[in-house]
């Protein structure tokens, strides 16, 4: 069975429905310079800027933004913040990056060619739907990628952010890998044949919006949209999984959801506390199926579909095979929020 833990770290915080701008500046924390040019926007969303010739930035955000601001530059450590909503002005000072990264990796003779590693990796990140084939890494010549025949693992990692164009959803995405492993059940290097366990990836990811009024595109995004896994999680948290298309079985027979889910507010509190009773199937539109599988007691999941915590949340089927290719903006779908 094929399970995936996917995306990113998501962080979770109360929703303040007025419109603020966040303004800061970031130095190098050893020169105490301005850095120009350094990326600031936030996780998973379209909103982001770049700092001046004095390494200054000001951005906007609102309740849509529900993720944590990240600052990034080549050869720097990356910043995360995630109490930015108490601040108007920060000042970051950026740490030069530990370039210890195993380059050995690159000629290590593991029993696969680099395009071989390549070819599983692009399938196991980018997808294998109709929207994961028609990405294309711009980059890939920064991959460091490594096979482990002794644990039949994938390892893949970069230092610098992937350029990910997905031409059917017209987003150029940058993303931060921070974890890519893929692990394999069976695994024939002489045919090339492999059966996956498990996928995991986490990153930080900043959408660039390439769409302009192409109704093909909506389209596209839409049906994207539609029995993901943050689809899922939104109709969860809303409480409205049958009116989204979602029917629910455990042992073959369709249940009462809510005996099995149940999905509790927490006071002051925009997120819910999720627990399940038994491990269950997911039916959407009486179609795809998927399965969802907890390791962990209880998760969280807020109106914009993210959940925390990620390792322990784990989906099978339909929901288990999505990947980049087939993800969106945090804000996607939410009227007058992306």
């Amino acid at each position: 069975m094929r399970i995936s833990k996917l995306g990113v770290a998501f962080f979770l915080f109360p929703i303040i429905c007025i419109s603020q701008t966040l303004t800061g500046r970031v130095i190098d924390k050893i020169t105490q310079q301005p850095i120009e040019t350094a990326s600031v926007y936030f996780n998973n969303t379209t909103i982001g800027t770049t700092t001046n010739a004095n390494g200054e930035f000001s951005i906007d955000y609102s309740d849509a933004v529900q993720s944590t601001l990240v600052i990034s530059y080549l050869g720097f450590e990356k910043v995360l913040i995630s109490d930015y909503r108490s601040q108007n002005n920060i000042n970051v000072e950026l740490v030069e990056a530990d370039n210890t990264l195993d380059e050995v990796h690159i000629a290590y003779d593991d029993g696969l060619t680099r395009r071989q590693k390549l070819r599983l990796f692009r399938k196991e990140f980018l997808g294998t739907s109709k929207f994961g084939k028609s990405c294309k890494i711009l980059n890939e010549d920064d991959l460091v990628l490594k096979y482990d025949k002794h644990n039949k693992a994938l390892y893949a990692s970069s230092k610098v952010p992937l350029q990910i164009l997905n031409k059917a959803l017209e987003y150029e995405i940058t993303y931060d890998l921070m974890e890519f492993e893929t692990n394999f059940g069976y695994a024939n290097l002489s045919e090339m044949r492999f059966s996956v366990n498990s996928v995991t990836f986490y990153g930080t990811s900043f959408y660039n919006d390439l769409y302009t009024t192409k109704k093909k595109t909506l389209k596209h995004r839409d049906k994207a949209y539609k029995g993901s896994v943050q689809h899922f999680l939104r109709s969860l948290y809303n409480k409205n999984l049958r009116t989204e298309g979602y029917w629910i079985y455990h042992d073959k027979f369709r249940i009462e959801e809510w005996e099995y889910f149940l999905v509790e507010a927490l006071e002051n509190e925009d997120f819910k506390k999720v627990t399940l009773k038994e491990n269950v199937s997911i039916l959407f539109e009486k179609n795809d199926q998927s399965k969802i599988h907890l390791e962990v007691p209880e998760f969280y999941v807020d109106s914009y579909g993210n959940f925390t915590p990620v390792v322990g949340v784990y989906f099978s089927g339909v929901m288990g095979n999505q990947r980049i290719g087939d993800t969106l903006p945090l804000a996607f779908g939410l009227t007058g929020k992306e």
